[in-house]
């Protein structure tokens, strides 16, 4: 939940065009990301948890915050919260 919560954040500071908030929500979402890693996940949510680390990577590399970027944000979010609530 603290992942989708970054992303949410993430998103209204590029809508912002904030970009130090981008990164610093950024690297603390990595670093939940590398914890959620390590922990033991269910089988359910593992597909989902593989295809948003590498959509992560993708989304963290960007510096252009169009609205598609933070549309992606917006669905990441979505997903992991609603895998959260399934696993």
């Amino acid at each position: 939940m603290n992942i989708a919560l970054n992303l949410v954040r993430i998103a209204r500071f590029a809508a912002e065009d904030r970009a130090p908030r981008v990164r610093q929500f950024t690297d603390e979402t990595k670093e939940y990301l590398e914890r959620l890693e390590k922990a033991e996940r269910s089988s359910r949510f593992e597909p989902t948890f593989q295809k948003f680390k590498i959509e992560f990577e993708r989304l963290r590399k960007t510096s252009a915050f169009d609205p598609e970027y933070i549309d992606d944000l917006h669905t990441w979010a979505n997903i992991l919260t609603h895998r959260a609530k399934l696993a």
